[in-house]
């Protein structure tokens, strides 16, 4: 399955992609684009996740999405599928979903974080992406868990044995 995990440089995009580590086998995955897009009309560039990193000001909106996508490839770099990172230029959502078409994509994953009153008042990216993707999307709200996987016990070792007591 190709998956599609998108990132805007916030701690949620970096949270969404530990989610979905945490939640996916990676053996069912074949690669993993992380994606970044680029709004021809933005006024900030990128949110920063790291404080230590680059101040954004200083960097393009290019750049600085480069550098979001390699951040969230870190995370999942060595896990298992392979890991591409993208940046394209347009409206979020149907970027989004273009990408999810081209590929034949399997899953998105996004992170949500805007507030209600942002949502109502802009548009959510996370509710556009819903209603136009050609596959299932896996919206990770802010503050989401993440519990670590639990490895199956083989079948033999899960039996304990049964002690018979003298009759």
């Amino acid at each position: 399955m190709y998956v599609i995990i998108t990132t805007d440089g916030s701690k949620q995009s970096l949270q969404a992609a530990r989610y979905l580590k945490s939640i996916t086998d990676p053996d069912t995955i074949t690669s993993i684009a992380v994606l970044a897009v680029i709004s021809p009309l933005a006024a900030v560039p990128f949110a920063t996740a790291d404080k230590g990193r680059q101040d954004p000001a200083d960097m393009s909106f290019r750049e600085s999405a480069t550098a979001a996508t390699k951040e969230v490839a870190a995370i999942l770099t060595g896990w298992g599928p392979k890991v591409t990172t993208h940046v394209r230029s347009g409206s979020p959502a149907s970027e989004i979903v273009k990408a999810a078409k081209a590929k034949d994509a399997g899953l998105i994953v996004l992170a949500a974080r805007s507030s209600r009153a942002e949502a109502v008042l802009m548009g959510s990216v996370a509710h556009r992406v819903l209603n136009h993707a050609p596959c299932p999307v896996l919206v990770v709200p802010p503050g989401t868990k993440i519990k670590a996987r639990s490895k199956a016990k083989p079948a033999a070792a899960a039996k304990k044995p049964v002690a018979k007591s003298p009759s």
